[in-house]
């Protein structure tokens, strides 16, 4: 019998035994510690629109209650964080970002009582909740612009952007201040009957812009990021970020001419302009400084780790890319979205995806890259890379490019088991205010933003109720139930993926070298992390290639294969590797 004196020896002496040897508990610490702080660097971060996830109280809308229903499945599968697309109180002109109160949660989503349990919920599986911050406008409905267009010497007037007409009169509102366009057509600047002045709005008409030359919106949005970090998310989304400034002396635009000189009409009938004096101005670095600093001072007491700033980053260049991460001194974003890459190309370019991916690992200054191929703004993968009959093996090999090159990955629900495109097909049942709007040119967004997949029961088990937007016909047979239960499925093609991008330090951590780059049919590269390196080959056409990888600094006699497209063989060596129609091979030397 062991006495009481004896056991917190004996058990002191277990611990050393079966947890020390060869262990620096304070080395181990501080790795943990890093490994906290940095967690967003190797991150995989999945968006969803709440609308169209899961409904769990039957009126066909999606709800946050539906996201917490489906946490095992995104642990499963492998993710670190949720983006959430806007779940703010809005008058849903265009689906939550038109923002009518930014401390709260749309009743048709849910309370703040149920995001509070979503975030604890997704905290016990190391799931991070992330939030959309929409800065550059807000709702036509929102107190802060109900008061602005009160009147002129309103104190909430100068929160957004008022001016006079050209030739306005007492009985005429004259014309627009200039001949900026808004995204979702027509012209940017909207007539207000009460105070006799236009406002600006860069998107919807109920969306005004608010006026960034005010300090008292640096203030706001300061205490916007702080509310939410006290109820437990990690950071946020910033939405339409190059946007916040335009042309103090409010210049038109140029027109943009084809190449024989003439004016190009747009979807919406417009003539379309370049959009310099609305977009890229440099104070939004500014803004961001500042907004990284009051993130950055904010304490991390509800789950520990950085909390991190993703930006919507549509810019010209790498080097307007680098731009947005900042300096050391004055920090802006940990991840402005890469869309150069999965964004920027939309068709299988081998020498276009070696020269982006390259730029991302060279010329960001050592900065981790975000890479992103599809969010709720775009059509799917099958609509921008499928031809109707590989979507599958294309899908497989967009993923791969995704998860496999050095950096961060955001990727869109419903990605993981290959949902498709699905707009709609008569004007009357066209719900986006884009495609009411550009129609038949221009059919809106509600093609990639129909309900998830569940099962192939009614609704595909999105809801008991009939959802906001219909189902497709493709969801008897893509759908969560069936991939989960299929080996060789996208869903557990992506969940591998996420697996070696975790578990294998070269994928995780290591260089990103292109390799056999006069290959015009094949991408391929290697990630090396000290003796640890991976080669990964994908084939961009529908024909069979062999490749040899083989250099002077890359040479093995055999490999061991990691990941392969369904029903490929094992390669003898490096220097013969068979690839399938849009096949994929992944081994480590």
């Amino acid at each position: 019998m062991i006495t009481k004196s004896l056991r917190p020896i004996l058990f002191v002496m277990a611990f050393m035994f079966f947890v020390l040897p060869g262990t620096n508990l304070s080395a181990q610490s501080d790795k943990d510690s890093a490994n906290l702080k940095d967690w967003w660097k190797n991150a995989v971060i999945y968006e969803i629109y709440p609308r169209s996830f899961q409904d769990t109280n039957n009126d066909g809308l999606g709800d946050i209650n539906g996201i917490t229903a489906h946490l095992d499945y995104l642990h499963e599968l492998g993710i670190d964080a949720i983006w959430i697309s806007p779940c703010y109180p809005s008058p849903q002109a265009d689906f939550g970002y038109d923002i009518s109160d930014y401390k709260n949660i749309d009743p048709a989503y849910g309370t703040l009582a149920d995001f509070d349990r979503l975030v604890a919920e997704a905290k016990k599986r190391n799931i991070r909740i992330m939030m959309d911050m929409v800065m550059n406008h807000s709702s036509d409905k929102h107190k802060w612009f109900e008061e602005s267009r009160k009147s002129k010497t309103n104190p909430y007037r100068d929160w957004y952007v008022w001016h006079d007409g050209k030739g306005e009169t007492a009985t005429d509102k004259g014309q627009p201040p200039n001949n900026w366009l808004s995204e979702f057509g027509h012209s940017a600047w909207e007539w207000d009957e009460t105070t006799r002045q236009y406002y600006y709005h860069k998107f919807y008409i109920g969306q005004p812009d608010v006026n960034w030359d005010n300090p008292k919106i640096h203030d706001a949005f300061k205490d916007i990021m702080r509310f939410w970090y006290k109820h437990g998310v990690v950071g946020f989304r910033f939405d339409a970020i190059t946007t916040l400034y335009e042309d103090p002396k409010l210049e038109d635009e140029e027109y943009v001419k084809d190449k024989d000189g003439n004016i190009v009409i747009n979807a919406y009938g417009d003539k379309t302009t370049d959009g310099k004096k609305t977009e890229f101005y440099p104070q939004v670095h500014d803004v961001m400084v500042e907004m990284r600093k009051a993130s950055d001072e904010f304490p991390s007491n509800k789950f520990p780790g950085t909390h991190v700033l993703v930006g919507e980053t549509y810019v010209p260049t790498i080097n307007d890319l680098a731009k947005l991460y900042g300096t050391p001194e004055k920090p802006e974003f940990h991840l402005p979205m890469d869309t150069q890459i999965g964004l920027g190309i939309n068709k299988f370019d081998v020498a276009a995806f070696r020269t982006r991916i390259s730029e991302a690992e060279t010329k960001l200054n050592g900065n981790i890259p975000l890479i992103v191929f599809d969010n709720h703004d775009n059509p799917r993968l099958d609509a921008r890379f499928g031809d109707g009959v590989h979507d599958t093996d294309i899908q497989r090999a967009v993923s791969t490019i995704l998860f496999m090159t050095r950096g961060a990955s955001l990727f869109y629900y419903g990605d993981e088991i290959g949902m498709k495109t699905t707009p709609p097909t008569r004007k009357e049942d066209v719900k986006d205010p884009v495609g009411v709007t550009g129609w038949p040119k221009e059919k809106g967004r509600d093609g990639e933003r129909t309900p998830m997949q569940w099962d192939d029961s009614k609704n595909a088990g999105f809801s008991n109720a009939a959802p906001w937007l219909p189902v497709p016909p493709s969801y008897t047979s893509i759908n969560v139930k069936a991939e989960t239960a299929d080996p060789n499925s996208l869903f557990h093609w992506y969940q591998k993926l996420i697996e070696l991008k975790k578990t294998n330090d070269a994928i995780a951590h290591g260089d990103n070298v292109m390799l056999d780059q006069s290959n015009t049919n094949v991408l391929s590269w290697i990630r090396a992390s000290g003796p640890n390196r991976v080669v990964i080959s994908v084939n961009f056409t529908a024909q069979p290639q062999t490749v040899n990888l083989s250099t002077p600094d890359v040479q093995a006699k055999s490999l061991k294969t990691l990941l392969k497209s369904p029903g490929a063989t094992d390669p003898g060596n490096i220097s013969h590797i068979e690839l399938g129609p849009f096949g994929v091979y992944i081994g480590q030397l």
